[in-house]
């Protein structure tokens, strides 16, 4: 199994603890994003649209397009990895990301994450129609 994508990059200090790209053109994206944001009720995650003209990206927008992405302690993850580092911002669900810092647990969620990534494309079309 491939590695989940790991690099650092620069940070603002006033930066939220979490920075999260999303999807914005995307349905599925969509709502589970604004369960995140209904859950993080300590504003620790700064949420930004990939899909819109004026988003910051720190990689080539498809490759955010193409999986998920978080920023934590100024390393870039992706995949499993980038919803741990969300989990992890939000009280409710930290428990979940704090049990991914365990490779076994890790590598069983992106395993799982890249067999959704297979269906995403119907579920999006699934959500669309509604």
């Amino acid at each position: 199994m491939t590695a989940p994508l790991a690099h650092p990059i620069p940070t603002d200090a006033d930066a939220a603890a979490v920075t999260v790209w999303f999807d914005g053109a995307c349905p599925l994206c969509l709502r589970e994003i604004a369960l995140m944001r209904r859950l993080d009720r300590r504003g620790a995650i700064a949420f930004v649209d990939v899909a819109s003209p004026d988003a910051v990206c720190p990689i080539d927008q498809r490759e955010l397009l193409a999986r998920f992405h978080a920023r934590e302690n100024g390393v870039l993850l992706s995949g499993a990895a980038a919803f741990a580092a969300m989990w992890r911002a939000i009280p409710v669900l930290k428990p979940l990301g704090v049990a991914a810092r365990n490779p076994v647990i890790l590598n069983g969620l992106e395993w799982l994450y890249l067999r959704f990534l297979v269906v995403r494309p119907r579920l999006q079309r699934l959500l669309a129609r509604r």
